[in-house]
């Protein structure tokens, strides 16, 4: 199993070229606000030289919120994190941002927010084609976030999520799995025992799975 995080494009073709739009996302993207896990990938259709530019638009280095995912999360074209920067002040009469056009008051005006919630995303969690993250959400591990969902709150783990807003469609799986995925974790296991344990996870053999764990 040719699992190797250092990759910048994880798919090797056995015959022809390697394909360019997809990308492990921390080989491509070294911003100080942007954190990402390893095997964590996006696929573009029109690959961005700069990815973190596509995928969080509003997220300037030094802001003062961070976007973070998790490991063995897949990114489907089109995905967007509209982070907390992003948001106009809405304490005043309007929302128009009269400071931005004015080179003496624009540092003033953006240091002005502070405290913004951090964007979260777990781990082994599947963002599809054209999801809207909205700021401050935190979406749990194993959810998916169907395509064109626009994601306004926080996911619960192992949740399908769809819509504008995005709402609950089902849990993927009982409490009590959903429980003993979330303790067995294995997306923090060294590479070796993941490989091994791909079989299990493929067939959804939650026993095999804990069997092959730290303690298994």
């Amino acid at each position: 199993m040719p699992l190797d995080p250092t990759l910048r494009h994880p798919v090797v073709l056995p015959d022809g070229p390697t394909p360019p739009n997809m990308v492990h996302l921390n080989q491509v993207i070294d911003h100080p606000n942007i954190r990402i896990g390893d095997f964590t990938y996006a696929n573009d259709f029109d690959p961005p030289a700069d990815w973190a530019a596509r995928l969080a638009p509003y997220l300037y280095p030094g802001a003062p919120e961070r976007l973070e995912i998790g490991r063995f999360c897949q990114i489907a074209h089109g995905a967007r994190f509209i982070t907390a920067s992003a948001n106009h002040a809405m304490d005043g009469l309007t929302t128009f941002p009269f400071p931005v056009f004015d080179p003496a008051d624009i540092t003033d005006y953006r240091d002005s927010f502070t405290g913004l919630p951090d964007t979260v995303i777990g781990h082994d969690v599947w963002i599809g084609h054209g999801v809207l993250v909205l700021p401050g959400v935190r979406v749990g591990s194993g959810a998916i976030l169907g395509a064109g969902a626009v994601v306004a709150r926080d996911v619960d783990p192992y949740t399908i999520v769809a819509g504008n807003p995005a709402r609950p469609v089902r849990p993927r799986f009982a409490p009590a799995t959903v429980a003993l995925l979330l303790d067995v974790a294995w997306w923090d296991w060294p590479l070796d025992r993941i490989r091994a344990a791909v079989p299990a996870l493929l067939a959804g053999d939650l026993a095999a799975l804990r069997a092959l764990g730290p303690s298994g």
